[in-house]
């Protein structure tokens, strides 16, 4: 399971990150994406951590805490939706 960390200063880099979430245990990872086109960060972010127990302390804690100017949104990390490549959610005629 992974956390998802929202509202993220632009400024953060993992290493902040996961010292925050050390503080409710083991972080295994984190992960900050960035735009493709201009290689900047998008503002949230994605922590594991070793025990579930764990995250959910974080979470507890952490969910709306204010954090390098912003409020931040902590909650479970939802699995990645599959999107098709072609965009947009147009009519699929059935044959």
């Amino acid at each position: 399971m992974s956390i998802y960390v929202g509202n993220l200063n632009y400024e953060v880099s993992p290493e902040d990150l996961s010292e925050v979430f050390s503080e409710y245990g083991k972080v295994k990872r984190v992960h900050l994406p960035t735009d493709r086109e201009t290689g900047r960060k998008r503002g949230f972010g994605f922590v594991e951590m070793e025990t579930e127990a764990e995250e959910d302390k974080a979470i507890e804690t952490l969910d709306g805490a204010e954090w390098m100017g912003r409020e931040i949104k902590v909650n479970k990390a939802r699995p990645r939706e599959n999107k098709s490549s072609f965009g947009g959610g147009g009519r699929r005629d059935r044959f």
